[in-house]
């Protein structure tokens, strides 16, 4: 059942997606991006250097970050974030897993939050779109120029990769990973993280593609628990698949069994 919530601020929304352009400021001027000026030396920067290029004042602009990305998100509602490659075409398998998935999701009542951009991104976007659900995009500034998809409904720019990490997990109750690369790897282990400390609480995390992921999950159980890094309830926060379907039902039994009041669905990352 699609969610009336979500078609309420879908009507409120123009369909026409632009460019991006001021997220992609450092890419036509050729400058660095804010992450790069963040993670910079001290030494490294003039003693000259004005007041906005300063840390203090970087804070400021990250505070402003958080309440520009909790002003956009608080109204989602239910929602599932998908990652996967940027690299993948849409005439690829998993393009169209991942458009299937979300378009059941979307008919399911759930908002599909991705990072924006191309490849599984897009496909995840377009089927929530396609489904009549709300499709919401974190793009992320790049030393290279990038645009949001033509599928997303909320897109949300951000500057700082901690900052939009917290709003994939702040505002989804699960996690559905496709095939990808080291970002895909970054946001599925940070999200085991968080549920293994606690952080989170009932948040499952769904690796969608038996076969692409058969090695690394074999490499966890093989290295990681023989070697007594992690422990056997650890392996539990993993649900693989290969169906749209069951990736839905894994996430509606966890939410189904979720307790109401001792614990709740989740603590907010901090």
């Amino acid at each position: 059942m699609r969610n009336p919530h979500h078609r309420t601020i879908l009507a409120a929304m123009k369909t026409e997606q632009q460019s991006n352009p001021s997220l992609n400021r450092a890419a036509r001027t050729g400058t660095t991006t804010e992450d790069e000026k963040l993670l910079e030396s001290p030494a490294a920067v003039p003693p000259t250097a004005e007041f906005i290029h300063s840390d203090p004042w970087r804070v400021l602009r990250i505070m402003g970050e958080f309440v520009e990305g909790f002003d956009a998100m608080a109204p989602v509602g239910r929602a599932v974030t998908i990652f996967g490659s940027a690299r993948v075409l849409p005439d690829h398998p998993e393009y169209e897993a991942a458009r299937a998935t979300a378009q059941l999701l979307a008919e399911s009542g759930y908002a599909v939050i991705t990072g924006g951009g191309p490849g599984i991104m897009e496909a995840a976007n377009k089927g929530a779109k396609e489904a009549g659900g709300l499709s919401v995009g974190c793009n992320i500034e790049l030393p290279f120029e990038q645009g949001i998809n033509a599928y997303v409904d909320i897109a949300i720019n951000f500057r700082y990769f901690f900052v939009r990490k917290t709003m994939f997990v702040k505002y989804a109750e699960a996690f559905i990973i496709f095939p990808g690369g080291f970002g895909t790897l970054d946001e599925l282990f940070e999200a085991l993280t968080l549920i293994q400390t606690g952080k989170v609480r009932n948040f499952p995390v769904v690796l969608f593609g038996s076969e692409y992921w058969a090695g690394l999950v074999q490499w966890i159980r093989a290295t990681l628990l023989a070697g007594g890094k992690v422990s056997p309830d650890d392996l539990k926060l993993l649900v693989v698949t290969d169906s749209p379907e069951e990736a839905l039902r894994a996430i509606e039994r966890v939410q189904e069994n979720a307790p109401e009041v001792a614990h709740p669905r989740k603590h907010d990352a901090e």
